[in-house]
């Protein structure tokens, strides 16, 4: 079996590389072969679907990118991407994850959309925002819709820090949440390969109302509740998601879906809970090929 692994060109954090290290390492053990290209190596004439550079036949696509015109691209040449285009669109946009969640029916904070602005203009007037505090409250989560590890989410506490936010990171389009949990940050994430849990950590920050590791998050292994494994398969499959990490918050009345990530990094949580994430992708890769034609 032959796979193609996409990356991106400008992820070359030491954490990326490491990732890109033991997907490598899990396809060989699995004899698969795995060859490595990255976002910036594969140019299409997007007219004519032609690659600048021939492109050899594979049998699938490890889609490991936010970069969904190349994922197009990949699966209108036939390609199996795992996961598929749709779902990583879906997952990067957090507005847009929130709306397939409740398409399924499943729990989650209340969740505002913030109104479209434009490079130049941003928030000429905040009128919505009375729209948003009256339904939400203080605090309330502002968050930009493509965003990761924690790094664009914030906390206003009252109106003044609400408008400060907005302001200063228009004209990226946002969101607007209700505050779920205590002055500090906690969460479980769970990660979900071929709809089925494999492993979960518990995340807390005794410093931070954002729980990720990222943000000075400590986590743990642990073992989630039938409900908290049910909501993330569930959460994976409303995205059509073959793998993903899953974002859980306690909510008053049971744990409420906060995040899904279609390609989350698994380094912290196969440290804490010796699962093989990676080694879990490559097999149920081959075990859905085995049943998809290209």
């Amino acid at each position: 079996m032959k796979g193609l692994l996409v990356m991106n060109t400008f992820g070359q954090s030491e954490g990326f590389l490491a990732l890109q290290h033991s997907l490598l390492t899990a396809a060989a053990q699995k004899k698969i072969q795995l060859d490595l290209y990255t976002n910036s190596q594969l140019l299409f004439d997007v007219t004519t679907n032609t690659p600048l550079r021939p492109l050899a036949p594979y049998d699938f696509c490890l889609f490991w990118d936010k970069d969904t015109v190349l994922g197009k691209q990949l699966e209108y040449r036939g390609l199996r991407l795992f996961n598929p285009v749709e779902g990583i669109a879906a997952a990067d946009n957090k507005l847009l994850t929130h709306m397939a969640l409740s398409r399924a029916g499943l729990p989650q904070p209340a969740t505002v959309q913030a109104p479209l602005t434009f490079a130049g203009l941003g928030y000429t007037r905040l009128d919505f925002l009375e729209q948003a505090e009256a339904y939400l409250g203080y605090p309330m989560v502002i968050k930009e819709c493509r965003g990761s590890f924690g790094w664009q989410v914030y906390l206003a506490q009252d109106r003044e820090a609400a408008i400060q936010i907005l302001v200063e990171h228009a004209p990226s389009p946002m969101l607007l949440q209700a505050y779920v949990g205590g002055p500090e940050g906690a969460d479980v994430r769970i990660y979900v390969v071929g709809g089925r849990v494999i492993g979960a950590i518990r995340r807390h920050n005794p410093h931070d109302f954002r729980a990720n590791v990222a943000s000075g998050g400590i986590a743990e292994a642990y073992a989630p509740t039938p409900m908290e494994t049910q909501l993330a398969i569930q959460a994976a499959a409303a995205l059509g998601l073959d793998f993903a990490g899953v974002d859980l918050l306690p909510g008053p009345d049971g744990p409420l879906i906060c995040e899904v990530n279609s390609n989350a990094q698994f380094h912290g949580l196969a440290a804490k809970t010796g699962v093989d994430v990676a080694g879990a992708i490559f097999s149920h890769i081959r075990q859905s090929i085995g049943q998809y034609t290209v």
